[in-house]
């Protein structure tokens, strides 16, 4: 078995990552899907968001999938990221790497955000900026990828679309063996 390779699906909290991670897993079964929110539920499960917690969660990711693409399983990587260090390290340490930008206005991640019913994600996180909750796009920086290998812009094509594109870039990319 060769190795496996790592799709990082990067965005802003209510972009479309989720949904569109889920729907690649439908058409892809043997993908991995290892979410962020998923992960911090179970390993800080009353959550600081310091910066110290984020980067060992984030860095415990990165392991997580590299151990997974050694061991010849395909990931998907489902996380905000929003500090560009975070997916370049996994740039470094795993060969076949792969940055999606799952691309959407703040005011329309708002607008989702405010409806989803995801089992993991926090609940409201727009609205509880205003208190100091850090909230990448709005009062954290998010470092939008500077050469992703795949943008989807959730805001500009339809769900559909944005799957149908995500689906097609990993399966072409899987099948590269």
């Amino acid at each position: 078995m060769g190795l496996g390779a790592a799709f990082w699906l990067t965005g802003l909290p209510g972009s479309g990552k989720t949904t569109l991670a889920t729907r690649a897993k439908e058409a892809v079964p043997a993908l991995v899907h290892l979410s962020m929110d998923e992960m911090r539920r179970l390993v800080t499960p009353d959550p600081t968001y310091s910066p110290i917690e984020r980067e060992r969660l984030y860095r415990g990711l990165v392991y997580t999938a590299l151990v997974l693409t050694r061991e010849g399983h395909d990931v998907l990587i489902d996380a905000t990221a929003n500090m560009r260090s975070w997916r370049d390290l996994a740039r470094s340490v795993i060969p076949r790497f792969h940055e999606i930008y799952v691309k959407c206005p703040v005011e329309l991640c708002r607008e989702r955000e405010a409806v989803r019913v995801d089992a993991f994600a926090p609940k409201g996180i727009y609205a509880k900026a205003g208190s100091g909750w850090p909230v990448p796009g709005v009062n954290v920086a998010y470092e939008a990828p500077l050469t992703p290998e795949l943008v989807v812009d959730t805001g500009a094509m339809t769900l559909d679309e944005a799957a149908a594109t995500v689906i097609g870039y990993v399966m072409a990319a899987i099948k590269v063996r």
